[in-house]
């Protein structure tokens, strides 16, 4: 019971400091963080961009390799093409204009090359 009662009391003494309130960030942490989320989201959307990629390159050899195999295959699924992202553009400041916030259209990408 001694061992329970000091456990729970030192629990609760280091878990005091945790209530603490900590002051709100300034607006440069505030700028930096927005700054690193747009970063992530970015790197998210570059990954997914890749993966999109490889898939179409793995079903082309898949349907190569079965047209090469003289065997039937189901018609592939039609899914959207690949976006991609673009270079990453750092979020405009709060005060800045509204033309600067826009971030310019990706170019539509071009078709992949058929491979002999």
């Amino acid at each position: 019971m001694r061992c329970l009662s000091i456990a729970l009391f030192s629990a609760f003494a280091f878990s005091v400091p945790a209530w603490a309130k900590l002051p709100p960030p300034s607006d440069d942490a505030k700028a930096k963080a927005a700054e690193a989320a747009a970063k992530t989201a970015h790197g998210s959307k570059v990954a997914d961009y890749q993966l999109c990629k490889s898939m179409d390159r793995v079903a082309a050899k898949y349907y190569a390799s079965m047209k090469a195999a003289s065997k039937s295959t189901k018609p592939p699924t039609e899914t959207p093409a690949c976006a991609d992202p673009g270079p990453f553009v750092a979020p405009a400041a709060p005060g800045a204009p509204a033309a600067a916030a826009a971030p310019a259209a990706p170019a539509a990408p071009a078709a992949p090359a058929k491979k002999s």
